[in-house]
């Protein structure tokens, strides 16, 4: 089992460098073949378009999303052509509440689909559906990497955000071949619950399921000292000194993320090493 074709989107030439790296990384590490999508972005929304606009208006926006997908097909071209991965690049223009279906359309076909950052200063708003897109709709594992993080094809040191939920053990699965090549995993589980099947035990069964597929895990029961779970999470990947957070996406409606906050939003505004998420 492992990772075979891994897809990358570039919207930004200001992220495509590091974006590229992280892939090409990944592929080469895999021998995976790594497929780039590069979007140049029409933000007219045609919906809400002022009245008296004409078909020039709306053409003049359309050639300069092309311009700006040709512009970036180079750069990335250029890019990977300093890499030892097999690689294959795309461009083409997508509107922004349609680019969502584009990426999902890709990433079904994907073992694995890395991204920057969907959130921070100067990153662009098509970035949060790029990522929904490949989640939700193409039902793929995502590897989000911020700036800044040394490209890495498998990180020795994991920590798995465990709350008993689908989504995480959707994630832990989707995983296994990164947990497997690590040396050392840790199993947080935050505040676990007093009553049910697991409170004696908490992370002893997803534990025992790793150990049978070869992962040396060791289990951490954290106290929720700070007032979001994230915070907790990033404390510990930093006492831990690890390279990398595994958890479950969304676990809220992404409506109530986006207006109230959740671990997987805080998680993805602060992260400062790649998160693998999935849904």
């Amino acid at each position: 089992m492992g990772y075979k074709t891994i897809l990358t989107v570039v919207t930004d030439e200001a992220l495509a460098q590091p974006t590229i790296d992280h892939a090409a990384a990944v592929a080469e590490g895999w021998d995976a073949h790594l497929d780039v999508l590069c979007f140049g972005v029409d933000r007219t929304q045609t919906g809400y378009y002022y009245a008296g606009a004409n078909a020039m208006i709306l053409q003049e926006t359309i050639t300069r999303a092309t311009a700006d997908a040709e512009k970036l097909a180079s750069a990335v071209r250029e890019a990977l052509g300093r890499t030892e991965c097999r690689w294959s690049v795309e461009e083409g223009v997508a509107q922004l509440a349609d680019i969502g279906r584009h990426v999902a359309g890709r990433a079904r076909f994907a073992d694995l689909v890395v991204l920057p950052k969907p959130y921070g200063a100067d990153h662009g708003v098509e970035l949060e559906p790029v990522t929904e897109g490949a989640l939700f709709e193409g039902q793929t594992p995502v590897l989000i990497v911020p700036e800044g993080v040394a490209p890495k094809s498998a990180p020795s040191r994991i920590v798995i955000g465990w709350n008993e939920s689908n989504e995480a053990l959707r994630s832990v699965r989707a995983a296994l071949p990164l947990l497997q090549s690590a040396d050392n995993v840790h199993l947080a589980v935050i505040d676990p619950p007093q009553h049910g099947p697991n409170r004696s035990d908490p992370g002893g069964a997803l534990s025992q399921y790793l150990a049978r597929h070869g992962v040396k895990a060791e289990i951490d029961v954290l106290s929720k000292t700070m007032p979001r779970v994230s915070d907790v999470l990033r404390r510990h990947v930093q006492d831990v000194d690890a390279d990398m957070v595994v958890m479950g996406a969304y676990g809220h409606s992404r409506f109530r993320e986006a207006i109230l906050g959740g671990a997987t939003r805080n998680m993805l505004e602060q992260a400062e090493v790649p998160v693998f998420l999935a849904h």
